[in-house]
């Protein structure tokens, strides 16, 4: 198993930085482009809902046996949920992506403050 770890400043940049580290990680394999999208949905997410100003949002990437996890670690303990937003609506979607395109997703309690929110592809990396 290995886990790749890095910070992301509170700044409209750190949703690309975060994908293109993900990225480099996953490759171009089957499910890369669904993972460089769910990574892009938590930090968005990370970013406008979890992470004070002066404060940074932690992405954590585990490969094992071809799986990948992908944790997004943030400052709010406000759990995200699956929204049904209205047809006109310009929010609202980023989780029903993240929920069709995961193989499982959800939200854990992180040691200080915050949560995780977290994503797995199985079987997404070729061995």
């Amino acid at each position: 198993m290995t886990t790749h770890a890095r910070g992301f400043p509170r700044s409209d940049r750190s949703v690309g930085k975060a994908r293109d580290f993900v990225a480099a990680l996953v490759g171009t394999d089957d499910r890369a482009d669904d993972i460089r999208l769910c990574v892009s949905e938590l930090a968005t997410n990370a970013l406008v809902h979890g992470t004070p100003r002066g404060r940074e949002f932690r992405v954590y990437v585990t490969v094992e046996d071809g799986s990948v996890r992908v944790e997004v670690h943030d400052a709010s303990g406000t759990r995200p949920y699956l929204c049904a937003p209205d047809d006109t609506a310009d929010r609202g979607r980023g989780l029903r992506l993240v929920d069709a395109l995961a193989d499982d997703w959800g939200t854990s309690d992180r040691t200080g403050v915050g949560k995780v929110v977290w994503v797995v592809f199985k079987e997404a990396l070729a061995p």
